[in-house]
């Protein structure tokens, strides 16, 4: 049985190069934020929702932070969210980020769109069309820029300024919430985080 916990917080968040302070709603994990937001590990994936925040086409600009510790880091943004499990994600496996197989290295940076798109179905459906490798220069342990930019359907991926991921979206949300995202038995951090 899958635990849910909402918890609502207090966060800074740019919207159009312009920080407010906004609430977050946060399902299947607890959080810490001071200049950082933190979602801790729990099973299951956890999400902090932007309260109040609707994200239709534009820019997510952040700084993320997961380990490199395999299957055990699992972190990005969700976003078009109708619910807690309906939603698209662009999300990191910092694990696989700098391993010597060709591979694993193509499974850094994943898209999906949810419930019927997980990332067991797209792989086996469509291998290397929703994930792909990011440079192998980025530091798995250590902070790294995202950029993603979403022109309903296409969205774009960047990490450290270089593109590595670009997918046609395959629900047809074309607007809804936005929030931190993170994987089955993962925690995250985040800082920097903008919208245009």
């Amino acid at each position: 049985m899958l635990r849910r916990a909402i918890l609502i917080f207090n966060y800074l968040v740019c919207s159009a190069g312009v920080c407010l302070a906004q609430e977050l709603r946060v399902v299947n994990r607890t959080m810490v934020s001071d200049s950082i937001v933190h979602l801790n590990e729990a099973p299951g994936p956890g999400i902090a929702w932007i309260k109040g925040k609707e994200f239709s086409n534009g820019t997510i600009e952040f700084e993320v932070r997961g380990k490199n510790v395999l299957q055990q880091s699992f972190v990005g943004i969700a976003f078009h969210g109708v619910n807690d499990s309906t939603y698209d994600a662009i999300y990191f496996r910092p694990f696989n980020f700098q391993v010597p197989e060709a591979g694993r290295r193509s499974h850094s940076v994943q898209y999906i769109s949810l419930p019927a798109n997980d990332w067991p179905f797209l792989r086996e459906q469509y291998p290397g069309k929703y994930e792909h490798e990011v440079d192998p220069e980025t530091d798995p342990n250590k902070w790294f820029h995202v950029k993603v930019v979403v022109a309903f359907p296409e969205v774009d991926v960047y990490v450290n300024g270089k593109r590595c991921l670009t997918v046609s979206q395959l629900s047809k949300q074309k607007t809804g919430m936005i929030g931190y995202w993170v994987g089955n038995g993962s925690a995250g951090d985040w800082r920097n985080f903008k919208i245009k």
